[in-house]
């Protein structure tokens, strides 16, 4: 259960700290990097072998730039070691369990405590103020039903920062008609979402929906999308940056500027030489945890690059800058009869699929209008591959609303996947033109 009055402390200190001047903030996160370091090495058997190997100890990390002496941790290697990577001060029986959303296809599990739930609903709060959003609000939020149950029916109740959830997998036009009886200040969703809900919007030549402002995120979108959310709403578009494992770790602030979440979470951005990039040079994104303690993440490489600026903001908040955020693009997918859906969609009827966790790693590629194939690299036998797939088609049908006579999937369970041919290993993606 929320502790709301937690919350409402963690937040307040929050929206202090992003004033706070540079030094005072530089000491604020060395103090609770060195807590942290600390914490890792005494109580999470994983963090304690990495440093012994090393020959470290949390003397050695004062501060950020210490933090080069430490090795940057992948995705994979969590996954392998999963068991190592949680605190000894936690029982595993009272964390939360919770899963990455697969965007690459390689679903990742984590723990967190009831007090860092309270911490992650603050960080999630303190970009959308910074924008003007007003505690009793109408707030709309395009999410997926397994999150419905997170607004608590005292939120309800009083309306204060209470989002009213509709459905990531009703079609636009369901969502426009949801909106249009609430009426909300703002909008929230997806960055896909947001853009198909205002093709049909325009498309209707609707004048019904008109928010204060709109908050997107999970996905990038480039500045011509984003115009062109702006221009059907008649309202500015902000972008949050943000992972399910750290929650918020940039927003943009009124002058359309990217601050980093800078007293919760240490950005780094790495070069391929493995050292720090200049302002202005793309790098790796490499993240230190500052509040995760019952599964810490130190140095863990998410797989997106970005740009750090040394740049001021006119907004008067102190935060450092990313100029840039580049990575985790998707394509957007046509179904037969026209109708358009977010990649993010398809990722989230995944997680929600009974065997996901069964699932080591997945890829949907569209091939045709009514062709997708699906390859599976599963975790383990336990579930045979006709059950699993039969189980799959189903869900999918039921979930997307499709018509399994007019569209094919094609599933193949394979031993590993393949990167695509830039490189990267993406959970959906089309190989047909789309154009909005």
């Amino acid at each position: 259960m929320t502790n709301y009055f937690r919350v409402l402390y963690y937040l307040v200190n929050m929206v202090k700290r992003t004033y706070l001047n540079r030094d005072r903030l530089i000491k604020y996160q060395n103090k609770n990097l060195r807590k942290m370091i600390k914490h890792a090495y005494y109580c999470v058997p994983f963090y304690h072998r990495k440093f012994k190997e090393l020959g470290i100890k949390p003397s050695n990390i004062k501060a950020v730039k210490d933090l080069s002496r430490l090795p940057i941790i992948s995705k994979d290697e969590i996954r392998k070691n999963l068991n190592e990577m949680i605190s000894r001060e936690h029982n595993v029986k009272d964390l939360e369990e919770h899963w990455t959303s697969g965007s690459t296809g390689q679903p990742l599990v984590f723990y967190i405590s009831k007090k860092e739930d309270d911490f992650r609903k603050a960080k999630h709060l303190r970009g959308n103020i910074s924008v003007g959003q007003r505690p009793r609000d109408r707030w709309v939020t395009i999410t997926p039903p397994f999150r419905f149950a997170r607004t608590s029916k005292l939120q309800r109740i009083l309306g204060i920062y209470a989002p009213i959830p509709i459905s990531v997998f009703d079609d636009p036009t369901t969502q426009i008609s949801i909106i249009e009886r609430i009426r909300p200040e703002v909008v929230d969703g997806y960055s896909s979402s947001l853009l198909l809900l205002a093709k049909e919007v325009e498309k209707k030549g609707l004048k019904t929906i008109m928010p204060r402002f709109l908050l997107g995120g999970a996905e990038l979108t480039d500045n011509i999308s984003r115009g062109y959310i702006e221009e059907v709403f008649k309202a500015p578009f902000y972008d949050r940056y943000a992972t399910v494992e750290l929650e918020r770790m940039a927003w943009q602030c009124p002058a359309k500027r990217y601050h980093i979440d800078a007293d919760t979470v240490i950005l780094e951005f790495v070069g391929r030489d493995g050292e720090g990039v200049s302002a202005g040079e793309r790098g790796e994104i490499v993240c230190t945890s500052l509040f995760n303690y019952a599964m810490p993440f130190i140095r863990y490489a998410i797989g997106d690059i970005g740009i750090p600026s040394d740049e001021e903001c006119p907004c008067g908040r102190t935060f450092p800058l990313m100029k840039v955020i580049e990575g985790r693009k998707d394509s957007l997918i046509i179904l037969p009869e026209g109708r358009l859906l977010s990649p993010r969609t398809f990722t989230i009827a995944m997680r929600m699929f009974r065997f996901y966790k069964h699932i080591n790693q997945f890829r949907m590629i569209q091939k045709k209008t009514d062709l997708f194939e699906i390859y599976i690299e599963k975790r383990n036998q336990d579930i045979d591959d006709n059950s699993m797939e039969t189980e799959l088609l189903a869900h999918i049908e039921k979930m997307l609303n499709i018509d399994m006579q007019e569209v094919a999937f094609k599933i193949k369970f394979v031993e590993s996947i393949p990167l695509d041919k830039s490189g990267k290993l993406m959970a959906v993606s089309s190989e047909l033109k789309i154009k909005l």
